[in-house]
């Protein structure tokens, strides 16, 4: 299923939909309450509810009938996760691509390179990308696989690890180049609207074999960024093992596991974004993420 948080009817209260065929979104709330069923009203409620109130949504959407146009609603982030994990480095050419721009190591890292991104920073579809001039003059793009996680994983084995994978959805690390203190980027990449997320999570069966997906990013229309997940240094199992061993992944946190090269940074000459750009990330079998640039002086 492709789950969905939206915005209907002039009403800003967050709903739990599906998307169908054809794009039509089915209320899942509604259709609980139709069939006497109980279901969680949100993604994150969902999730943590476990395998049975997924399967009760499966049935539910197999029923559906009364459905609205996607083009109707207005999507939100699918859930503000608990927390962020962020893998740098994790794309063999972007390794090469930051060492020549961003000072960062030559050689390949031996082991996840992780950050963390607050839950602050999540905006959803369609939602503005922050550009404060006082704050950066290099805002920079990253389309990113976002793993969300279903069950508690602490200390997981790697070849149990997906078991452990509700779904996955696109996160665009969005990062302020020149935020760098010290080598540390909670501030380059956490500041607010840093976290674009969406514009589904596509639970996990459907996507039987995630380092298999084209990526990519464009912005204005332009290609920036075009590659595959097999290519990433370490992949989602290897990668929940490896922040499992120390951290307790929890129901509702995303991973997002790091972005191929073809970064603003590294253009020759360097590129950023500005007000008025629209970035827009699209992972096969999840969507396209699109977000504008504002001004936010």
């Amino acid at each position: 299923m492709h789950l969905l948080t939206y915005c209907a009817d002039g009403d800003d209260t967050p709903r739990l939909g599906a998307l169908l065929a054809g794009d039509r979104v089915a209320d899942l709330a509604a259709l609980a309450t139709a069939a006497g069923a109980q279901l969680p009203d949100s993604l994150l409620g969902l999730i943590r509810a476990g395998a049975p109130a997924l399967a009760t949504a499966r049935g539910l959407v197999a029923g559906a009938a009364a459905t609205r146009p996607l083009s109707e609603v207005s999507l939100r982030a699918p859930l503000r996760p608990g927390k962020i994990v962020g893998v740098g480095l994790n794309y063999v050419e972007h390794v090469a691509e930051s060492h020549r721009t961003l000072d960062t190591d030559r050689e390949l890292p031996d082991r996840p390179v992780l950050f963390g991104k607050p839950s602050t920073a999540v905006t959803g579809p369609g939602q503005p990308i922050r550009h404060n001039a006082n704050l950066t003059k290099q805002l920079d793009w990253e389309c990113e696989l976002a793993v969300v996680i279903g069950e508690p994983a602490f200390q997981v084995a790697e070849r149990d690890a997906l078991r452990h994978v509700f779904g996955y959805s696109i996160v665009n690390d969005v990062s302020a180049r020149d935020q760098r203190r010290s080598g540390q980027w909670f501030f380059s990449k956490g500041q607010d609207s840093y976290a674009p997320f969406g514009p589904a999570v596509v639970t996990a069966d459907e996507i039987p074999d995630p380092q298999r997906l084209d990526l990519s990013l464009k912005v204005n229309g332009e290609m920036r960024q075009d590659s595959n997940t097999r290519h990433m240094l370490f992949g989602i199992a290897r990668l929940i093992a490896d922040i499992s061993s120390g951290v307790t992944l929890e129901p509702g946190d995303v991973i997002a596991t790091g972005s191929p090269s073809g970064v603003g940074a590294g253009m020759v000459p360097p590129q950023f974004l500005q007000p008025g750009d629209l970035v827009e990330a699209t992972i096969e079998r999840i969507g396209t993420l699109a977000n504008p640039v504002i001004d936010a002086r």
